[in-house]
């Protein structure tokens, strides 16, 4: 009998298993213990079910729901869940998975009212599937039977999104008579699902998962009602633009009609700021402070700069400040629990110099304001010194500019907030939304490749640092705002596509983020190539891919 020798670095084991042994009989077979039972695993650093079947020698990293390949898997798995809950409650509903928000995902149902006692329905029979332990099943099968199968079903926005993929096969998933498809794997049953519940929320319902931490416990609902709106007026943009999954967004591609999707979301885009920028005109008596915050790759820079030109447009006079000149010299950086420089905490900002400033030239006094030099990690004093004028506002741009203790020297009544943020307004389709902090990422990605000299690599890798300070640091603070505006482009991801792939296709198999870089590569496998040519210099895109009229 041949065997393979298998490395398993939850327990640093090596062991030898009979070809065909499933990473499931490996697991109990080393008693392999996680903090919560094992959903899948990383073989030579790429996601696989637990009845994967070994052939060659492997090292493996069994994983559950506090990685975060496990709860997207998770995630998944509660959204196929709910679906086939409510085809057993009502088989002519229509399930829509929309978005994140509030510690959530939020679902709408098309064919019923949602109310109290739907979701107590729906809520009664995911328990009982639940309980009865069902498979979720995966099958390959040929792409135009999948398209076919899914048309049949209802799922016209999945088969058109099928009919324009290359691949031969398509994977699809079976529970208790159900088929679907979801952009990754599941976990293997209904009984791995203990923790999750639903509530109403506006006009839909709100998918609660558990939080790491707390795993018996779904997380705390924090209620987002500027950011819900926002993810409203997205719906209405897609709508308008005739492309809410990325089927319609690819067949729009194939038939040349991309370079008016283009020229559509840029005016949209356009529009909103103007909007924004008459609300602060009407303000102008009272407000001298325009605060502007917003995560890694949101395009803030980008947007203080069209927002000023759009002031100007009425006759205002902005006078553009970055946060980032006012960070401490690099040796009085707070580090992080690592050992590592913090520079996303509040903390590595001179709050007391950057509230002086503010006050003297808002009392018309000289300041020469201070510029970061990245490279050296120290701050100067500019040569000419400023003066604001009485017509003169001021548009301060950085992660933390809604963060109250930025700005404790500033009048509330002077100050008026705008939270910038990549909102993906398009999904794959009905039941798989896409990520924004995705999106953001390979924004992050091509830009720091382009034009900062970091490989995809080095991105993936400080990723989820600053993740981590977004959720401490800048997403608590984002209902301060006055107005939010969402500064992703319907088309973007399919002209990104271009210039991400190349990159992912660089991180070598030995490397933890390889099964991150896997995932994206798949991800971005839905899309037609958008061509980039006809994007305008002032698109917030253009921050990232180079080709900007704006100075940075």
């Amino acid at each position: 009998m041949k065997t393979i020798e298998i490395i398993c670095l939850n327990n640093n084991a090596r062991k030898s298993y009979p070809r065909g042994t499933t990473l499931l009989e490996i697991a109990e077979d080393l008693s392999v213990q996680t903090r919560y039972p094992v959903l899948g695993a990383l073989v030579n650093n790429k996601l696989r079910e637990l009845d994967y079947d070994l052939y060659k020698p492997k090292t493996i990293l069994f994983i559950d729901y506090t990685h975060p390949i496990g709860y997207r898997m998770y995630v998944r798995s509660v959204a196929f869940l709910l679906y086939a809950a409510l085809r057993d409650v009502n088989p002519h509903a229509f399930l829509r998975i929309e978005h994140g928000v509030s510690k959530g995902w939020y679902a709408e149902v098309d064919g019923v009212e949602v109310n109290s006692e739907l979701i107590h329905e729906l809520k009664s029979r995911m328990d009982e599937l639940v309980k009865q332990n069902l498979s979720f099943t995966r099958q390959e099968i040929p792409t135009p039977e999948a398209a076919e199968l899914f048309e049949k079903n209802g799922h016209y926005e999945k088969a058109k999104l099928f009919r324009l993929r290359h691949e031969m096969y398509t994977s699809v998933y079976g529970m208790n008579g159900y088929i679907n498809y979801f952009y990754g794997y599941l976990v293997p049953s209904t009984g791995y699902l203990t923790s999750f519940d639903l509530q109403p929320y506006y006009k839909g319902i709100l998918i609660r998962v558990p939080d790491p931490e707390t795993f018996e416990i779904p997380e705390k609902v924090f209620y987002q009602p500027k950011l819900f709106k926002v993810f409203r007026e997205h719906r209405k943009w897609v709508n308008i633009l005739g492309a809410p999954y990325v089927g319609d967004l690819n067949e729009a591609t194939r038939e040349k009609r991309d370079t008016d999707f283009i020229k559509i979301a840029e005016a949209l885009h356009e529009k909103r700021i103007a909007r924004i920028a008459d609300k602060i005109y009407k303000l102008r008596d009272n407000v001298r402070v325009v605060l502007i915050s917003g995560p890694s790759s949101s395009g803030k820079t980008t947007f203080s700069k069209r927002l000023s030109i759009q002031l100007m447009v009425l006759g205002l006079k902005p006078m553009q400040i970055s946060l980032d000149n006012y960070f401490v010299d690099r040796e009085l950086t707070p580090r992080d629990e690592n050992g590592d420089y913090d520079f996303e905490t509040i903390k590595a900002i001179d709050i007391e110099l950057f509230n002086q400033n503010l006050n003297d030239l808002m009392q018309g006094k000289e300041v020469r304001l201070p510029r970061f030099d990245f490279t050296s990690g120290k701050r100067s004093l500019s040569a000419n010194p400023v003066r604001m004028a009485k017509d003169q506002i001021l548009v301060v741009e950085g992660i933390h500019g809604l963060n109250p203790e930025l700005t404790p020297a500033i009048e509330p009544s002077c100050k008026f907030g705008i939270f910038v943020s990549a909102l993906t307004q398009i999904a794959i389709d009905a039941q798989n939304p896409i990520h924004s902090t995705d999106n953001r990422l390979i924004r992050r990605m091509v830009r720091d490749y382009r034009f900062r000299g970091y490989t995809a690599l080095e991105t993936l890798r400080r990723w989820p640092s600053v993740r981590s300070g977004e959720e401490k640091y800048i997403f608590p603070f984002q209902e301060n705002a006055d107005v939010m505006f969402n500064s992703a482009l319907l088309y973007e991801l399919a002209v990104l596509k271009t210039y991400a792939e190349p990159l992912l296709k660089t991180i070598p198999e030995c490397e933890p983020e390889y099964a991150e870089a896997n995932r994206l590569l798949k991800f971005l496998s839905y899309f037609q190539p958008i061509s980039a040519r006809e994007i305008p210099p002032t698109s917030i895109l253009r921050e990232f891919l180079g080709g900007s009229s704006f100075i940075y």
